[in-house]
C-alpha cells in the first residue's frame, strides 16, 4: 500500500475511533488495536503507538469536556479536607469530586499499567481477554437494566476497576474505557462526568505505559503514531459538543448499548 494512502487511512480510522471514545468514554484502543493488526501492523508497534496518541488526546478530551461544562475539574488543594489538615504541607486532595476520582484512577494506573507492560510479551492473553469481555458485557447489561436508578457511590469499586482496567490497557492497548466508564456509572458517578474522568485517567495510564516501554528500549514507529494522533485530536472538539447536547437518559442508553457491543466484540476476538 502507498505510504500516503496508509497515513490517510490511519488518520480516518483514528478520527472515527476517538470520536466514539471521547463521546462514550470507550472504544479507541479496543477497536483500533485489532483493526491495525488486521491491516498487517506488528502488535508491538501498534500498542505503543496507540498508547502515545491516547496520552495526548485523553488529556485534550478532558480539557474540552471541562470547557464545555460536561464536567467540573478543580485540582486546587482542598484545605478543608481531613487528609490535608492532618498532613498539612504534605497533604493534597483536589476540590471537585470528579478530580478526586481521576486522581484515584491515576494512582491505580501506576500498579496496573507497569505490571502489564512487563508481562505483555510472556503472559497468555486468551483468559484475560475472556475475563475482560465477560466483565464489560455484564457491566453493559447492568447499565441498561439500572439506567433509571441511581446507584450508591463506592470508592472500593473505583479503585478495583482502576487497577484492572490499567492492567488490561498496558497489556493490550485497549479495554480501559469500557471498564472505567461503565464502572463509574454503576458506582454512582454522573454519566457525563464518567466519560470526561475516563479520558483524563486514561491519559495518565497511557503516560505510565509509554514511559515503561521507553525504559525497556522499545522502538516507536513515529509515522504511525503521528498519523493516529492527528486523526484522534481532530475528532475531540466534535465529540465534546455531542456529549454536551445529549440528554442523560438517551446518553445512558447509548453508553450501555455500546458497552454490551464492545464486550461481545472482545469475546468474538478471542473466538475468531
Amino acid at each position: 500500500m502507498d505510504p500516503l494512502i496508509s497515513i490517510i487511512l490511519l488518520f480516518i480510522i483514528a478520527f472515527a475511533s476517538e470520536f466514539v471514545d471521547s463521546s462514550l468514554g470507550m472504544g479507541y484502543g479496543t477497536t483500533l488495536t485489532p483493526l491495525l493488526i488486521i491491516m498487517g501492523y506488528n502488535p508491538l508497534v501498534v500498542v505503543p503507538a496507540i498508547l502515545t496518541s491516547e496520552l495526548i488526546t485523553g488529556g485534550f478530551a478532558a480539557f474540552m469536556h471541562h470547557r464545555a461544562g460536561n464536567v467540573q475539574f478543580d485540582f486546587r488543594n482542598d484545605p478543608d479536607h481531613r487528609l490535608v489538615k492532618k498532613m498539612r504541607l504534605l497533604g493534597y486532595m483536589p476540590r471537585s469530586n470528579a478530580s478526586k476520582i481521576a486522581l484515584v484512577l491515576a494512582i491505580c494506573s501506576l500498579a496496573g499499567a507497569v505490571a502489564a507492560v512487563f508481562v505483555a510479551i510472556n503472559i497468555p492473553k486468551t483468559y484475560l481477554k475472556v475475563f475482560i469481555g465477560l466483565m464489560v458485557l455484564s457491566m453493559g447489561i447492568l447499565i441498561l437494566l439500572k439506567r433509571n436508578s441511581k446507584p450508591h457511590f463506592s470508592w472500593k469499586k473505583i479503585v478495583g476497576l482502576g487497577v484492572l482496567a490499567a492492567f488490561n490497557k498496558g497489556l493490550s492497548g485497549g479495554g480501559y474505557g469500557p471498564l472505567v466508564t461503565s464502572g463509574q456509572i454503576l458506582s454512582g458517578v454522573d454519566i457525563k462526568n464518567s466519560v470526561a474522568v475516563t479520558s483524563l485517567a486514561e491519559s495518565f495510564t497511557c503516560l505510565v505505559g509509554v514511559c515503561t516501554f521507553l525504559l525497556l528500549g522499545t522502538e516507536f514507529d513515529w509515522t504511525i503514531t503521528l498519523a493516529l494522533l492527528a486523526g484522534a485530536v481532530a475528532s475531540v472538539p466534535l465529540s465534546t459538543r455531542v456529549v454536551k447536547k445529549m440528554k442523560v437518559k438517551s446518553f445512558t442508553l447509548i453508553v450501555g448499548t455500546a458497552t454490551v457491543v464492545l464486550g461481545l466484540f472482545t469475546l468474538y476476538k478471542v473466538i475468531a
